[in-house]
């Protein structure tokens, strides 16, 4: 599946966001007093560890939107994998520009790629299965769009966006409505012939009620590989199965295995490490991209 970027419109209020918030009532008072409003430079962003990088649009609007002077060229894409030492891309400009906005965008480009990063790592230990991974709801507010647009990028896929897009009817809903029957027929009552229905079962027990009365998807949560592969069994692809719960680069490979269609991990989104990337300054506006591999020097 293609990565299809995300349109400005859904991007650049995060950018403006956060550039608003650093820059506060007065503008970056450090650059303006130390740099020379008529500095220019060309810096290079490398990569400083191996991972998957997403999220150059979001750091080449956080330059721009700062100083329209400032001109980013990118030497690798979305979605593409790196290692210590890759020039990301250079950007040149006014000096002042490209420190006020440096850490934005490293920001921005760190986090989605950390993402993209440990996206990759499970999308590998799956790879030869049926199973694809997916991200879930559990996002920084705000951020929603851009990180699952990384979960894309590192080779995952989308769960709903949000609540209004589908349903799942999580434990809490099932107790409420005073069971899983209960809960699905109500939820059909209430909704369109276009919106899916997906119920999270905790036993076999209720994925067979489930199963009985019909749904879209089921989600399958934390349960032992065992039970994956009977849940897999009753359902004989009446449904999506997803499971959920307990998944590592080191178990997703057994989970998937049980037969699933999805492997969903809230970690993903929440917990992922940021992807160390540096901003360097280059010696000369005029270097190379090969000289500025060479030269560049940590800040």
């Amino acid at each position: 599946m293609s990565l299809v970027s995300l349109p400005r419109l859904i991007v650049e209020p995060s950018v403006r966001a956060a550039l608003l918030e650093d820059l506060g009532l007065a503008g970056d008072i450090t650059s303006a007093s130390v740099i020379p409003a008529d500095h220019r430079s060309t810096v290079a962003m490398a990569a400083r560890q191996p991972g998957v990088i997403a999220g150059l649009d979001a750091a080449e609007l956080a330059f721009s939107l700062v100083d329209p002077e400032i001109v980013m060229r990118r030497h690798v894409r979305d979605g593409d994998a790196v290692k210590p030492g890759d020039v990301i891309a250079t950007i040149e400009g006014p000096s002042r520009g490209l420190l006020t906005a440096e850490r934005t965008a490293l920001n921005f480009l760190g986090h989605l790629s950390g993402i993209a990063t440990v996206t990759a790592e499970i999308a590998a230990a799956i790879r030869g299965t049926k199973a694809s991974v997916a991200c879930t709801r559990k996002t920084t507010p705000g951020l929603r769009a851009l990180e699952k647009y990384a979960v894309r990028a590192g080779g995952g896929m989308n769960h709903r966006f949000a609540l209004h897009d589908a349903v799942l009817i999580k434990d809490n809903h099932v107790a409420i409505a005073g069971g899983v029957t209960e809960a699905i027929r109500r939820a059909r009552g209430g909704i369109g012939h276009m919106v899916k229905i997906e119920v999270e079962v905790d036993t076999l027990d209720q994925l067979r009620e489930a199963m009985e009365i019909g749904v879209d998807a089921v989600l399958l949560d934390n349960m032992t590989q065992d039970q994956l592969r009977e849940a897999v069994a009753i359902v004989e692809g009446r449904a999506i199965t997803e499971a959920s719960g307990r998944v590592t680069p080191a178990t997703a490979a057994a989970i998937a295995a049980s037969g699933v269609d999805l492997i969903s991990v809230g970690w993903l989104t929440h917990s992922a490490p940021v992807l160390d990337i540096g901003l360097d300054f280059v010696e000369a506006a005029t270097a190379t991209e090969a000289g500025a591999k060479r030269i560049v020097r940590a800040l």
